[in-house]
C-alpha cells in the first residue's frame, strides 16, 4: 500500500476514533437506592384483576463514589395493575436534587422488572438521556393500612446535553 493511502487511511481511522470518545466520555453512571413511603388506593380488586393507583414521596442515597442523586428527595405517582397474580406498573417522577434541579423520569414495572427512562432536566439537568433497571430490595410490613413502604436500587447511565 502506497504512503499516501495509509495516510488517508490513518486520517479515517482517527477521525471515526474521535467521532466517538466523546460518546464514551458522555456516559455517566448511576447507582442509588430509593427509599419510597406512600398511600395505595384501590380501584379494583378480584382474584383476576385488581387496579390501583399510588403516590409516595422520598429519598435517594446514591450507592456509586460519584454520589449522583445522592441526597434527591422524589414524588411519584403510580398506576398498578395485576392480571391472574402478574404485575405492572407506570409511575412517573419528579426527583429533585438539593440544588433544586428536577429530573422527569418514567419506570415501567413488569414483574421483577424495572425500567427507568430519564425524559427532561432542568437546570444541571437539561437534556439528560438514559436510564437504567431497578429492582425492588424491600417491602415493609405497612405501618398504616392502605400504605406502602419499600426500597428499590436502580444502576444505570446517563449522558447530558452539550
Amino acid at each position: 500500500m502506497c504512503f499516501r493511502c495509509r495516510w488517508k487511511m490513518g486520517v479515517v481511522i482517527v477521525a471515526c476514533l474521535g467521532a466517538f470518545i466523546p460518546l464514551a466520555q458522555a456516559q455517566t453512571p448511576f447507582d442509588f437506592t430509593e427509599f419510597y413511603a406512600g398511600n395505595v388506593t384501590a380501584v379494583f380488586q378480584s382474584k383476576e384483576i385488581s387496579i390501583a393507583g399510588a403516590e409516595g414521596k422520598g429519598i435517594l442515597i446514591s450507592n456509586h463514589e460519584n454520589k449522583v442523586f445522592d441526597n434527591s428527595t422524589f414524588h411519584v405517582v403510580v398506576i398498578l395493575k395485576t392480571v391472574d397474580g402478574k404485575r405492572t406498573s407506570n409511575s412517573y417522577w419528579k426527583i429533585q436534587d438539593p440544588d433544586g434541579d428536577v429530573v422527569i423520569a418514567e419506570v415501567l414495572v413488569v414483574g421483577p422488572e424495572k425500567t427507568m427512562t430519564f425524559l427532561h432536566g432542568t437546570g444541571k439537568w437539561k437534556g439528560i438521556k438514559g436510564g437504567g433497571k431497578g429492582k425492588t430490595t424491600v417491602v415493609g410490613k405497612s405501618v398504616v393500612p392502605g400504605t406502602v413502604q419499600s426500597c428499590s436500587r436502580y444502576v444505570g447511565t446517563f449522558e447530558l446535553a452539550k
